[in-house]
């Protein structure tokens, strides 16, 4: 960590500010030839596909096709340090324990597997065949239902099928997922309103669209590759309109790295063409005032004999539920409307003018609209003002929600899910003969839930740092540490490995960009990006050691320790060819994976088909709903009339994918040597009589029994609207309460949290 450094960034995201950080990194991690020879196969047909996030392949790749956050993906994942049994002699838990999330990770990849020793604190050397030996004898031991079988984003295809009918036939749907802490809502709102859990739209339909929406989702930092199309459509003359609490420099301008001319010029391309500042949690408001201007315009369309605004050929064919729609955003008044969004009538007149006059627009989102407790409500929002001009299956148009793992859609769709109903169980049985669970599982949530309260014995993890990624850390590290059995399926060192259960182990694998060597020679494996393409992937690098192990080698010894002898199920067989784990997944499902092996490399991947991008419509009414919300407010249960409560929205800075901290970084939002810092509105600093620069405490203002404070951040004046702040997740988790959560979806309320900010002494007085 370097010295703490606050100054505004003036330039514009990409450019040479990510040439640079590239560098960095790729120095640090001591592979500056390797690095750089690994990047020119990322991304590419017959490459491998990025580790971060979910993103797609393009069928014409460019030269690099890569971003600033991929290749940090990358190095950091091929890093030549290295974590052997002999660190783990030097230190013992409890002192790793007091580290940093970057120093654990930054260490190195793991080599060996080892088993925690409470008699000496430390992690000891252990043979794989005695850690299966041990794991299965405690889980054959225990009631699968109170075992929790978890699995990060990032597993392939043919290791998530493996590790779903490992569970299932252990006896339990307990398979919760990165999904359920981010963008469950979407799986829960779009079968409500479309009939599919997923986004609509492919790559082709940013060469097709005139008009470009933008809800929470900062680009710049999260899925930079996205702004090469988002460049493309703004050369186009296509506007963009952006609804987003921080101004996030992705969303503002962009200079294309791969361009000698942007670069060498320093010129750089507008991004945004109408840019609005919503409050947290006001996106259903900003929406309702869209459509309701909308339907007025409509109206008047109708009294002086021109052509409709609202698409009602398309309306009176293919949806539902209009009238009672009308008649909710009939029934809001403008001055509520402009409270809660924290924007003017005039704005979003303004956003809904350009939309009346595009024929084909694409509604783009990220986590700002998902993680609150409407958020299943805020997603369809979103699809209702889609709906009103026809913006869903056609070209150039859909809902297109940006996932974050690089394959957290895909371990879905093959059966990693803790709703019995979205596998095909009978398909399983007739296949494998075995009974599967009937009942629901566990989501991430529930697991927390039961984590706590003592009724899950056993949390199995297929990556991920589930400890450090869940809400209410400070209630949910003590009780994880009452568990019998915590197990991590890992390439790095993180939290999870440290707050462990009583029987404890690492189990060290490959990570995607590693060649994966079996008996019928290297492998390939498979992935699923957002918008539904499957696309193969071969690994490149040499294996970071001798003893580590492919997941699904782990998998299948796992589940050979675990469950009884089953004629009709081989492991070893999968494991040898893992075309033949893909001939399985195509088996179970014929509809999305025909011809999958022979497909497996297509350029710009293999479509799953939706039926919605045909105007199939798999709901209840048959048709596309129009879902009208309960109201106006996102989190109505965590509103607070105080003035020194503030709603507090959970980011990433752009050194960061999710858990996993690259460096201490901000540079889009000029933070350099820290990441304990408070984002606040100018307004908001002096209002409650605070200083730019000051050291602060805040607690979380939830109204239960539990007191949730972090301590030692510093206010840092940032354009966020009043009655905002903003500060870095995971640090900042244990204010989110863990019932704090989506109604239906169960996804952490991440984006409004109401916190009480002041200096230590007035809150130690006022508590």
């Amino acid at each position: 960590m370097s010295e703490t450094k606050i100054e505004a960034y003036t330039d514009p995201a990409g450019g040479w500010g990510s040439a640079k950080s590239l560098a960095d990194i790729l120095l640090r991690e001591r592979i500056p030839l390797s690095g750089n020879a690994m990047l020119l196969r990322q991304n590419k047909p017959d490459g491998f596909m990025c580790v971060s996030c979910a993103w797609p392949k393009p069928a014409k790749p460019l030269p690099f096709e890569y971003c600033e956050n991929g290749a940090k993906a990358t190095a950091w994942e091929q890093t030549s340090k290295r974590v052997t049994p002999a660190f783990f002699d030097k230190f013992s838990v409890t002192e790793l324990l007091t580290w940093p999330d970057y120093d654990l990770e930054e260490k190195g990849r793991l080599t060996h597997p080892m088993r925690y020793d409470p008699s000496s604190d430390k992690y000891k050397l252990v043979s794989w065949a005695d850690a299966f030996a041990e794991i299965g004898r405690e889980l054959k031991a225990m009631n699968p239902r109170e075992t929790v079988f978890y699995a990060s984003g990032r597993a392939s295809l043919e290791t998530s099928y493996m590790w779903a009918l490992y569970a299932r036939m252990y006896g339990h749907n307990n398979l919760p997922d990165s999904s359920n802490m981010c963008h469950e809502s979407t799986s829960v709102a779009l079968p409500q309103s479309i009939g599919v859990p997923v986004g609509t739209t492919i790559l082709e339909d940013f060469e097709a669209t005139d008009l470009i929406l933008f809800f929470g989702q900062n680009v710049g930092s999260n899925a930079p590759r996205m702004l090469h199309p988002l460049q493309d459509a703004r050369k186009r003359g296509v506007p963009i309109i952006t609804f987003n609490p921080l101004r996030e420099r992705g969303l503002e301008r962009f200079t294309n790295p791969q361009s000698p001319i942007e670069m060498l010029t320093r010129s750089s391309t507008q991004i945004s063409t109408q840019y609005h500042q919503v409050k947290t949690g006001g996106d259903i408001a900003a929406l309702t005032g869209m459509c309701k201007a909308l339907i007025a315009a409509d109206r008047e369309a109708v009294a002086e004999g021109r052509p409709r605004i609202i698409d009602i050929g398309f309306v009176a064919e293919h949806t539902h539920g209009l009238d009672d729609f009308v008649a909710f955003c009939d029934g809001q008044n403008w001055p509520a409307l402009e409270a809660r969004s924290g924007l003017k009538r005039e704005a979003l007149e303004a956003a809904a003018a350009v939309y009346a006059r595009s024929n084909n627009v694409i509604g783009i989102y990220g986590m700002g609209l998902t993680q609150h407790r409407k958020g299943v409500e805020t997603v369809n929002m979103l699809v209702n003002l889609l709906l009103l001009r026809g913006n869903i299956g056609k070209p150039g148009a859909g809902i297109c929600p940006v996932r974050g793992h690089s394959n957290v859609q895909g371990q879905r769709t093959v059966g990693i899910s803790e709703k019995p109903e979205l596998v095909p169980l009978d398909r399983l049985k007739e296949m494998y003969g075995f009974e599967p669970p009937r009942d629901t599982g566990m989501n991430t949530v529930e697991a927390c839930e039961g984590i706590v309260a003592g009724t899950v014995k056993a949390f199995v993890s297929l990556g991920g740092n589930f400890v450090r990624a869940v809400p209410d850390t400070s209630r949910m590290e003590p009780a994880w540490r009452r568990m019998r059995l915590t197990v991590q399926i890992s390439t790095k060192l993180n939290r999870s490995h440290l707050v462990h259960g009583e029987v404890s182990y690492i189990l060290p694998c490959l990570g995607r960009i590693e060649v994966d060597q079996q008996a019928s020679g290297p492998q390939a494996v498979s992935m699923e990006d957002s918008t539904s393409c499957f696309h193969g992937s071969r690994g490149v690098a040499t294996p970071v050691s001798d003893a580590v192990r492919s997941e699904p080698w782990i998998v299948a010894e796992l589940a050979k320790a675990t469950l009884p002898h089953n004629p009709r199920v081989d492991w070893d067989f999968w494991v040898a060819d893992y075309a033949r784990v893909r001939d399985a997944i195509e088996a179970t499902y014929p509809e999305k994976f025909h011809d999958f092996n022979k497909r497996l490399f297509e350029p710009g991947g293999v479509h799953k088909p939706l039926a919605a991008r045909e105007r199939k419509w798999d709901t209840k009414t048959g048709k596309a709903n129009f879902m009208a919300p309960t109201g106006l407010e996102a989190d109505p249960d965590m509103t607070s009339a105080r003035r020194d409560v503030l709603d507090l929205i959970t980011i990433r800075s752009n050194d960061q994918f999710n858990t996993t901290i690259y460096g201490y970084h901000d540079r889009f939002r000029g933070v350099k040597g820290t990441r304990m810092v408070l984002f606040m509105n100018g307004n908001d600093i002096a209002r409650l009589q605070l200083e730019d620069g000051e050291t602060i405490d805040i607690v979380t203002e939830a109204g239960d029994e539990y007191a949730r404070e972090v301590k030692g951040l510093r206010v840092v004046k940032y354009d966020i609207p009043e009655g905002n702040c903003a500060g870095y997740y995971p640090e900042l988790n244990v204010l989110i309460p863990l019932w704090h959560h989506d109604e239906q979806a169960k996804v952490p309320a991440a984006k409004s949290i109401p916190v009480r900010v002041a200096k230590a002494a007035q809150l130690a007085v006022a508590d």
